[in-house]
């Protein structure tokens, strides 16, 4: 009886690799559900859910582990449903001048008032005229019932100021 499980992957970027690993899902009877995959500084990274018999996780670990065009590091979970109760999915868009602590400040305002991060997209960017590291990032967060919105719009507008961010919860 098929199951979800979430595979986890990164590995050499190369062309064909996406193709390798749908093969290698579909050669144990896997189905493809959704994924979200990324290239960074030279390896494609991936999460991708699908449904699998149970009795195979262990040996699609192993085989995409040691997929013929080089080694990865791989994870095949479980999953176990914990749909999380929340009112709205919201996005929360922040950018400024790059420095450590922007994501650890911004994801500790968000849990400390139960918000969870469903996504998040990052980059740093040269600025146009000055060329000074921008820290860019999207996110998409499911705040719960009962969240005061003013009172962490005061929080986050706190942040903004002392880490001279632009910060837009729409």
């Amino acid at each position: 009886m098929p199951q979800h499980f979430i595979v986890s992957f990164i590995g050499n970027d190369r062309t064909g690799l996406v193709e390798e690993v749908a093969e290698t899902i579909r050669g144990h009877g896997g189905n493809w559900l959704e994924s979200q995959l990324s290239h960074l500084e030279g390896k494609f990274a991936g999460l991708i859910l699908i449904d699998l018999p149970s009795a195979e996780a262990s040996a699609l670990e192993h085989e995409l582990t040691n997929l013929p065009s080089g080694r990865a590091s791989v994870r095949v979970t479980s999953v176990v449903s914990n749909a999380l109760a929340s009112s709205a999915n919201q996005s929360l868009e922040l950018m400024g001048p790059d420095r450590q602590g922007i994501v650890k400040e911004i994801s500790r305002a968000l849990s400390d008032v139960d918000i969870n991060i469903v996504a998040m997209d990052s980059s740093v960017e040269n600025a146009a005229f000055t060329g000074e590291p921008m820290f860019k990032a999207k996110l998409e967060v499911s705040i719960p019932s009962g969240v005061d919105l003013a009172q962490l719009q005061d929080r986050l507008d706190s942040i903004a100021d002392a880490m001279m961010l632009e910060i837009d919860l729409h």
